[in-house]
C-alpha cells in the first residue's frame, strides 16, 4: 500500500546550491512561535476546551477550501456536514470516506500540501487516503481527538502559539474572550484577542440593516437615529474591543473607493437608509463614507485596520440559500486600487498612528498598485497572499513581485485567515519554508548576504506581524 511522507526539503529548491542555503534559513525560523494576528477559530474552542468531536467535524466540516473541491467534483456540501446541526457516527465516518475517495483530485493543490502536513505531522498518519484506508485514517484520527492531551488549550502548546486573533461581531459581548483571559495559567502563556468585523453595519443596502443598526444601539446604549449617534456607537464598539484586547478591525466589501463626502451630505444619505428610502447607488456612497470613517477611527483608537474586497460572495445562489454563507462559494474578480484609495490615503496615508493593511485576490494588483502605494505611503502595509492565492507558487509570486518594489518592511507577516484549527502549523511552516525559498534566491545571486537573510527571515516572522499589529 503507498505512504504518506512528509520530506524534509518539501518546497525547496530542487537547484542544490539554493536548496542548501534555503535548509540554512529555515532552520533559524522552523521552531519560532507562531504569531496568527486574524483568523476564524472560534472563542469557544479556548473557553470551554472540549473535544474537537470526530475527524469529519476538525477536518472537514469548517474548511471550505476542502469543501469546495469535493463540491466541484460531484459531492453535495450536505454530505460533508456543511449546514447540519447533527451528525451521526456512520454519517461523520461517510463523509470521511468521500474525502479519501477524492484524495487525487487534491493533486496540486494547496489543499493536499496542508491535509498531508496534518495528516503525516499532527496525527501520524502514514497511509494514503483512498477508499481502502478511510476507516483505518478515521480511527487513527479518532484516537488523536479522543487523548484530552489534544484539546485546544494543550494544542495551542502543542503547535507553539503564543498569539491568536478570532473574529467578531460588533454586538458581540466578548464573553468568551472574558473566560479566555480569567484563565490566568492559560492566558499567561497564550494570547487569544478578538477582531472587530463590522461589515455588515458599514452596508445600508442589505435588507436587514436597520434591524443591525438598532441592535448596535441597544448594546451601546446610543441612539442611533442619527450618523452622528452611528458614529459615536461604531467608537463605543471599538473601545469595548479594545478594552478586552482587540488590535485589530477587519473589513471586507465590494471595492475600495473611499470617498471623502461632506458630512451634511452623509447624514442625509444615513436618514434615507434609516428610513429605507436609499436607493442602491445611495447606499453605495454611504457605506463608502462610512468605511472611510473607520480608517478616521483607526487614526485615533490605533487599532490595525485589514482590508480584503473584491470577492463575489456566496456566488452559487442555491448553495446559499441551503446552507447559508461561508461554505466556498465565494469568487475573486479583478479590483483598482490606485485611484479607489486615493482619496483615503491623501487624508489618512501618512498618519503617524494608522496601519492600514490591503489585500486582494488579485495577483496582478499587488506589483502594479498595491507594492508601490506602500512603498510610498507610511501608514500602508502589503497583506500577505490569502484564499485562492495562498499556495505555494502564488505565495513565491507574491513575494518576488512585492519586495522588488516596496521591500520586506512593508509586508504584514503571515496571516493564515483559516477556521481549521490544524492547519495553522502548516499553513505558517510553509509560508516559513518559501521565505527561505525566496532568501535563498536573492542569497543564490548575490544580492542579499546569508546573514541578512537569516535576520530578515526571522523579521518576516516575528518582527512584522507585532510591529503591524502593535503585539
Amino acid at each position: 500500500m503507498p505512504k504518506l511522507t512528509l520530506n524534509e526539503d518539501r518546497l525547496f529548491p530542487a537547484e542544490s546550491t539554493q536548496r542548501e542555503i534555503a535548509r540554512r534559513i529555515y532552520s533559524t525560523t522552523k521552531d519560532l512561535p507562531i504569531i496568527s494576528p486574524h483568523g476564524h477559530v472560534p472563542p469557544s474552542w479556548f473557553s470551554e476546551n472540549t473535544s474537537f468531536g470526530n475527524p469529519a467535524q476538525l477536518l472537514l466540516t469548517p474548511d471550505h477550501y476542502i469543501n469546495r473541491i469535493m463540491h466541484a467534483n460531484g459531492v453535495e456540501l450536505s454530505q460533508l456536514g456543511v449546514g447540519r446541526e447533527e451528525m451521526s457516527e456512520e454519517d461523520n465516518r461517510n463523509a470521511w470516506r468521500t474525502f479519501c475517495a477524492h484524495w487525487s483530485d487534491y493533486n496540486g493543490t494547496a489543499m493536499r500540501y496542508w491535509m498531508t502536513d496534518q495528516l503525516v505531522g499532527i496525527f501520524g498518519v502514514t497511509e494514503r487516503p483512498s477508499p481502502e484506508t478511510a476507516d483505518v485514517i478515521y480511527d487513527q484520527i479518532q484516537g488523536w481527538i479522543d487523548d484530552e492531551a489534544h484539546r485546544p488549550r494543550e494544542l495551542m502548546d502543542k503547535f507553539n502559539i503564543e498569539f491568536i486573533a478570532t473574529t467578531d461581531d460588533p454586538c458581540d459581548d466578548l464573553a468568551d474572550h472574558q473566560a479566555i483571559h480569567a484563565n490566568q495559567e492559560f492566558s499567561s502563556k497564550h494570547r487569544v484577542v478578538p477582531t472587530f468585523r463590522p461589515d455588515k453595519y458599514l452596508e445600508p443596502g442589505r435588507a436587514d440593516w436597520n434591524e443591525l443598526v438598532n441592535s448596535l444601539g441597544e448594546v451601546s446604549g446610543v441612539s442611533v437615529d442619527t450618523l452622528s449617534g452611528f458614529t459615536e456607537a461604531m467608537e463605543n464598539r471599538r473601545a469595548y474591543f479594545k478594552e478586552n484586547g482587540a488590535i485589530s478591525t477587519d473589513h471586507s466589501h465590494a471595492d475600495l473607493q473611499t470617498n471623502v463626502v461632506d458630512r451634511a451630505m452623509a447624514e442625509n444619505l444615513y436618514q434615507l437608509a434609516r428610513t429605507s428610502l436609499i436607493s442602491p447607488a445611495q447606499a453605495t456612497e454611504l457605506r463608502r463614507f462610512l468605511l472611510v470613517d473607520q480608517i478616521r477611527m483607526a487614526t485615533e483608537d490605533g487599532l490595525t485596520m485589514t482590508l480584503h474586497p473584491a470577492v463575489v460572495r456566496n456566488h452559487d445562489p442555491h448553495a446559499f440559500a441551503e446552507y447559508g454563507a461561508d461554505v466556498g462559494g465565494d469568487i475573486p474578480y479583478a479590483l483598482e486600487v490606485t485611484r479607489s484609495m486615493q482619496p483615503a490615503l491623501a487624508k489618512f496615508g501618512n498618519h503617524p498612528n494608522l496601519k492600514l493593511v490591503l489585500f486582494t485576490l488579485d495577483e496582478d494588483v499587488f506589483s502594479r498598485e498595491i507594492a508601490p502605494l506602500a512603498g510610498y505611503y507610511r501608514s500602508l502595509y502589503i497583506g500577505v497572499p490569502w484564499w485562492f492565492i495562498d499556495a505555494p507558487e502564488s505565495i513565491l509570486r507574491y513575494k518576488q513581485s512585492v519586495t522588488e518594489m516596496a521591500g520586506f518592511s512593508r509586508t504584514s507577516g503571515m496571516i493564515d485567515d483559516t477556521r481549521a484549527f490544524c492547519s495553522i502549523p502548516a499553513r505558517h511552516d510553509m509560508s516559513r519554508r518559501l521565505d527561505a525559498v525566496h532568501l535563498a534566491s536573492l542569497v543564490a545571486t548575490h544580492r542579499l548576504d546569508e546573514d541578512e537573510a537569516i535576520e530578515q527571515a526571522r523579521r518576516l516572522v516575528v518582527d512584522q506581524p507585532k510591529k503591524v499589529f502593535n503585539l
